[in-house]
């Protein structure tokens, strides 16, 4: 039998700005029972030490957190010269110091320049991915270390906001899969020292600001309409993509998992409407039909086509 659910079926995402201690699954599940959800999920873990931008998907929204894992990055990292982690941040052991060499901000700015662009990055031994099934970290509090294959990783901004001799102040714009830690550790090399990351935060995950957000004190004070209003729309992540209004009997013809012929000049992935209403995302194939992809189950999403 199936288990019966006790909360209420929201649909939406709200943008959390993750405090610092916490996971982002207990900051998750933590909002989740603020807003008693059946469902819900993240796009895209912030380690326990860092803070900021954290979209936590509601319900059918939980559909798009995967295409939102995918979008690009913006980070304000602190960065301390001459020491390294076990883990790559404050929260490991100290396992390497090293002389920190004398530089000016002008110098370290030349520097960090060289990083920009599409480079392989070696993500850290705690991290959540997996290796034959085991997440690096568990293995990682194991005491062992393995070797992990390169990822190619985009820098489009890195600046320096201040620089004090032995601690600097990153923002970075970067392409979905980046590590912060490791590029600390990075920079540290470069200058012929070491390096550690001992406060992160996200500003900015695709068109979503940190601004935005709201934090779970906050909402903790909002009654049950307010906390239901800071949802924003299912569809709002995907504005780059074409939209497509369908008929009543078109979008009948979806739902059912129908194909159907249509003549907008577009390919690719695509937002389906009937009346106003988000159906979910389609696929124009190349012979002018749409198929369909991923659709939404919202009670009384459709109610005159029945």
């Amino acid at each position: 039998m199936a288990k019966r659910k006790s909360g209420f079926d929201v649909h939406g995402i709200l943008l959390l700005d993750k405090r610092p201690g916490v996971s982002s699954n207990q900051a998750l599940q933590e909002t989740r029972r603020l807003f008693n959800a059946n469902k819900a999920g993240h796009t895209g873990a912030l380690d326990p030490l860092a803070t900021g931008l954290l979209p936590v998907c509601f319900g059918e929204a939980t559909k798009v957190s995967g295409l939102m894992l995918g979008q690009d990055k913006r980070y304000q990292a602190v960065v301390k010269l001459g020491v390294m982690t076990d883990t790559g941040d404050a929260e490991g052991s100290v396992i390497k110091t090293a002389p920190v060499p004398l530089i000016s901000a002008v110098e370290l700015d030349v520097r960090l320049r060289s990083f920009l662009g599409t480079s392989e990055q070696v993500p850290p031994m705690y991290s959540a991915l997996k290796q034959h099934g085991v997440k690096l970290y568990e293995l990682a509090r194991q005491g062992k270390i393995v070797a992990r294959k390169a990822r190619p990783i985009t820098l489009y901004e890195l600046k320096l906001l201040a620089f004090d001799g032995e601690e600097m102040v990153l923002e970075v714009f970067c392409s979905k899969g980046t590590y912060i830690r490791s590029l600390a550790e990075d920079i540290g090399t470069v200058l012929g020292s070491c390096a550690t990351v001992t406060a992160l935060r996200r500003l900015q995950v695709g068109q979503f600001q940190l601004t935005e957000a709201k934090t779970l004190g906050q909402l903790a004070e909002l009654d049950r309409a307010a906390l239901m209003a800071c949802l924003l729309p299912l569809d709002l992540p995907l504005a780059t993509l074409p939209a497509i209004c369908l008929s009543e009997s078109e979008a009948k013809s979806i739902q059912f998992g129908q194909s159907i012929p249509h003549s907008q000049d577009c390919q690719g992935m695509v937002r389906l409407y009937c009346s106003q209403v988000f159906l979910g995302l389609g696929e124009m194939s190349s012979n002018g039909r749409i198929l369909p992809k991923k659709l939404f189950n919202l009670n009384n999403m459709l109610p005159n086509i029945e």
